[in-house]
């Protein structure tokens, strides 16, 4: 089972508050998983949790703006993950002809 942690001990750890917390999880931007009345945030997803608190607190980013710029870095991710297929594919092609 993968390693978790609740959002009792991230809204301390964090010095963030639960209300927060559960619109991060409102607006999707966390996954979380409920075990007996407890919400559970995976290890894996803490760099998110990380990154949207200092984002909200230092910067004064609201939920929507959250939402947007998450979205726009996961699509900008994938364009670049693209763009290196894309680039191997074309330096493959550029190397049989160099081989002609």
């Amino acid at each position: 089972m993968s390693e978790r942690i609740s959002r009792e001990e991230l809204v301390k750890i964090y010095n963030i508050e639960v209300t927060f917390f559960d619109e991060l999880v409102d607006y999707g931007l966390l996954n979380i998983q409920i075990e007996n009345n407890i919400h559970y945030l995976m290890y894996e997803d803490l760099p998110d949790l990380e990154k949207f608190a200092n984002w909200h607190y230092d910067l004064e980013i609201n939920l929507p703006g959250l939402e947007v710029i998450h979205n726009m870095l996961k699509k900008l991710d994938a364009l670049n993950r693209r763009n290196r297929e894309l680039m191997n594919k074309l330096s493959a092609i550029n190397d049989q002809y160099e081989d002609i």
